[in-house]
Order: C-alpha cells, then sequence, then structure tokens
C-alpha cells in the first residue's frame, strides 16, 4: 500500500509531468505529512475518534464530543474532503494512479514516455495481425488506429471505463456510510451525513486509484481484462509492459509483440462489429453488482474504530472486502451471466486468435497457454477490484469457451461461428459450455427474419458481414421466405 493513504502526501517519485503534476498534487490537498492525512490537528479526546463499550461504533466516535468540539472537527475535516461529486472521487483516484504508476511496477520498471520507434513497431505488428485476423474471422478490422501508451496514459484512456464500473456499488456504499449513523442523530446531522459521503468518496478514490496504477504496470492492452476499457476503435499496447511480458519467455520479443498484438485487434473487431456487446457486458457486471449488499456491520467496525493517528487501518479494513453477493437464485443467475459473457469473448479471441498465429508463428502455442495462465490466476491489482467491487473479472471458463467456439467452427465454418454474435439470444449459455457437442450439433434455426429486421434497424448495415446462419435444410424449408439481410 502506498505510504501516503489517501493521496495528501507528495509521491515518492515525481509525476511524469513535472511541474504541471505538482501543481496538481497541491491543488488537490498536496502537502499534509502521511501521519495525519485529514490535517485535523490536535482533536479533542485523546486517542482519536471512539471510545470502548458503546453500542454503536459511531456513537462512540462521536459520542465524547461536545457540540463545539464536533463542528469544529466537521470543519477542520470539511476544508480536506470538501469533494462534492459523485460517489468516487475521480480527480483523486486519478492523482493516485498517476503517483503509484510513477513509483515503478512490482518488478522494479519505470514508466517512460513511448518513442518514435516503439510507436512505429506496434503500428505495424497491428497492421500484421489485421492481415492474418481476415483469414480467421469473418468479422472487418475494427482498428481505426494504433496506439502505443505509456502507463500513464493507459491510466488516463481508461478512467472513463472504470467510473462506469465502479460507481454503482460506490453510491451504495456511500448511502451505507450515513445509514450507520445513530438514529438519534440523523435528523442533525445533514452536514454529518455528507461528509461521510465524502469520506467515502475519499477511501473509494485512494483504494481504486492504487489499482488502477498497479494494474497500468501489469496489462499489455487495453481489453485485458475481457472488457473494452479504452476508446472504440483504438487498438493499443504499452511496448514497456509487452517487453516486460515476454522477458523470460524465451520468444523473440517481435512474436510477442505480434501475438499481443493479436488478441488486441480481435478484441477490437468484435467490439466494433457487435454493436449490443459492450452494453451487455456492463450491463452484466450492473447487474451482479446490483444484487451485492453491504456488511454494515463491518463499516460500522471499520468507522467507529478509525483513528486519524492511524489510517492504515482504514484501508487494510477495506482491502478486506465490505461486500457480501446474495445467496439468492437471481445473484447466482447473475452471476452466471457474466462469468459466461466474459467467457465467450476472451474464448472467441482465443480461438481465432490460435487459428490465426498457429500456421505462421512457432510460438504460438507457448503463448497461448502463457496468457491463459495469466488470465485464470489474476494479479493483485484484479483481487483489489474484487474486494472492493465484490466482483472478479475473471472468465473462469476461458477453456471451455474456447474449445466450444473451435468445435463450431469445424461443424459450422467461420461465418456459421461468427454469425452467432448477430444477436445476444443466440449465443451459447452456461449449460451449453456443459455440453458444447450438443449445442453445435444442435439443430440450426433459421434467423433470416431477424437478420433482415436487424438489419434494417442499423440502416442497411452496407460493408458489415453477412452474419446469417442457415444450413441447407433450413433454406430448402423456408424457400418461400425473404433472405436477403441487406
Amino acid at each position: 500500500m502506498s505510504d501516503t493513504p489517501f493521496g495528501f502526501g507528495l509521491p515518492p517519485e515525481e509525476p511524469e509531468d513535472g511541474d504541471e503534476g505538482k501543481k496538481k498534487d497541491q491543488q488537490s490537498g498536496g502537502g499534509q505529512g502521511p501521519a495525519n492525512p485529514f490535517g485535523f490537528g490536535g482533536l479533542p479526546g485523546a486517542g482519536g475518534f471512539g471510545g470502548p463499550g458503546a453500542d454503536n461504533p459511531l456513537a462512540a466516535m462521536f459520542g465524547s464530543l461536545n457540540p463545539s468540539d464536533l463542528g469544529a472537527a466537521f470543519q477542520q475535516l470539511g476544508q480536506m474532503l470538501s469533494y462534492e461529486g459523485g460517489p468516487v472521487n475521480w480527480d483523486m483516484a486519478k492523482q493516485i494512479a498517476r503517483q503509484t504508476v510513477a513509483q515503478g511496477a512490482p518488478d522494479g520498471t519505470k514508466d517512460a514516455s513511448v518513442g518514435p520507434s516503439e510507436r512505429r513497431a506496434v503500428e505495424e505488428a497491428v497492421r500484421l495481425a489485421d492481415l492474418w485476423l481476415d483469414d480467421a474471422t469473418s468479422l472487418p478490422s475494427g482498428s481505426a488506429s494504433a496506439v502505443a501508451w505509456s502507463r500513464a496514459e493507459w491510466v488516463e484512456a481508461t478512467l472513463p471505463a472504470w467510473q462506469e464500473l465502479v460507481d454503482p456499488v460506490a453510491e451504495r456504499v456511500g448511502a451505507a456510510m450515513g445509514d450507520v449513523l445513530p438514529e438519534e442523530m440523523q435528523a442533525m446531522a445533514g452536514p454529518l451525513i455528507g461528509m461521510m459521503r465524502s469520506m467515502g468518496g475519499a477511501m473509494f478514490g485512494t483504494q481504486i486509484g492504487q489499482a488502477v496504477g498497479v494494474l497500468a504496470g501489469e496489462v499489455v492492452g487495453s481489453t485485458d481484462i475481457g472488457l473494452p476499457l479504452g476508446p472504440a476503435r483504438k487498438a493499443a499496447l504499452l511496448p514497456a509492459n509487452v517487453e516486460a511480458f515476454g522477458k523470460d519467455l524465451g520468444v523473440p520479443q517481435e512474436e510477442v509483440r505480434l501475438y499481443l498484438a493479436l488478441r488486441e485487434a480481435a478484441h477490437q473487431r468484435l467490439f466494433a462489429h457487435v454493436p449490443w456487446l459492450r452494453s451487455h457486458l456492463f450491463g452484466a457486471v450492473d447487474g451482479y453488482a446490483r444484487g451485492i449488499k453491504v456488511d454494515t456491520a463491518k463499516l460500522e467496525d471499520v468507522v467507529g474504530q478509525f483513528d486519524p493517528q492511524n489510517p492504515e487501518q482504514l484501508q487494510d479494513a477495506l482491502q478486506q472486502g465490505m461486500f457480501q453477493p446474495e445467496d439468492t437464485p437471481e445473484q447466482k443467475a447473475a452471476l452466471a451471466r457474466l462469468e459466461t459473457a466474459l467467457a465467450l469473448v476472451e474464448g472467441w479471441v482465443d480461438a481465432v486468435v490460435h487459428a490465426a498465429a498457429k500456421p505462421r508463428l512457432g510460438s504460438a502455442d507457448a503463448l497461448r497457454e502463457t496468457l491463459r495462465r495469466r488470465r485464470a490466476t489474476g494479479g493483485p491489482a484484479e483481487q483489489t477490484f474484487a474486494t472492493l467491487i465484490g466482483l472478479e473479472l475473471r472468465p473462469r471458463r476461458l477453456r471451455d469457451a474456447s474449445r466450444l467456439w473451435a468445435s463450431l467452427t469445424d461443424a459450422r465454418g467461420v461465418d456459421g461461428r461468427d454469425g452467432l454474435w448477430a444477436h445476444p439470444d443466440m449465443l451459447p449459455t452456461a449449460t451449453d459450455l456443459d455440453d458444447p457437442d450438443g449445442f453445435v450439433h444442435r439443430e440450426q434455426m433459421d434467423f433470416s427474419e431477424l437478420d433482415k429486421m436487424l438489419g434494417e434497424a442499423a440502416g442497411g448495415g452496407h460493408g458489415k458481414p453477412d452474419l446469417r446462419k442457415k444450413d441447407d435444410e433450413a433454406e430448402d424449408a423456408d424457400e418461400g421466405k425473404g433472405d436477403d439481410a441487406e
């Protein structure tokens, strides 16, 4: 964890943007010592907030303060936590992520600006990857441009997506922080409730910023976790992390870069030409998060025992997680939908990339297995997100999904396989992953009318691949139907 838990101290390393970064740090509250991040000075009631033996931790937290002392404490706290935005202080998250990046990755590598030669190498790798993928999928290129990012640039580019993922859960935690106040204080504690929510925003901003900063030292592109985190139609690689990834593999760096470019370009094709997919995935995350309840007992315990002289204690408690998935059929179904969706995306990418790389790269098998293991185990930053939002963004059934897509290719061809992305109802389910052969050889339905409606809704869909999947028997049986989806 960082020695400056709430981001109010100077970073150990200067941020990449020099004086500009220091100016931003000062504007967001920099300069306070880490031992007293809120700048309380001497508080009434030595020993910090709280006293032993109280039935309600928050009553103990404020019970020893008389009204004038309480007002003074609020005023001093408000000077440091005056944030009035959403449930997460994203300015703080961004600042701490940049500070974390500046400290360097756990392997000791430092962030640095990307040079012209590295940018050219990434652009050429993505261009070649797109050519190879043309033979492996019916979906056309989805990369309007190829970019090489530093870790700091990855942070900047992906924060909007993290905001979309985290805000719904953080909103509920902020509300819970106000709800744990003693009932007798609710009527008179309007400023306190607002301050508690600001504190929640600061806590989430700190933790998310640290996790994003650590993750920036691990990822190799914009789609590593199976969700499109970067701008649409922009294939991105991080040269420093690509080099670190391939360091001990015994594979030429050019092959490592090209294989990772294949994965990034394949993700871009899928998200660019399956327009409903992004909202489907983010909606699955939101649906699962809605079924998570906040552990208010743990929250009361964390806040009630908070000691301004030991702020690390608060962060340690947060890292243990405050979320409990509801043990209901609805929540289990939501988790199954999310895990299946992530597995189908990653399984398709795995199968398509392997088909494109196997005939051309001698290291294809080794790189494929390395990526599978890396994706299955995750990393410390991914675990941080699991404790913060109660969810591991990991496709547990990647191998099952990859086998199913490969079997579909053999049975129905590339067009028949990719045609299943025309509509979410056509995709395999969790049950189908248990019985891939049953799904592959199931009698194929005639989706010509659905395809026609989708094409009309999209304004004709000129230039798109034909996603109709009809076998000969269905075509003969429905000879009278319109079969032109354009």
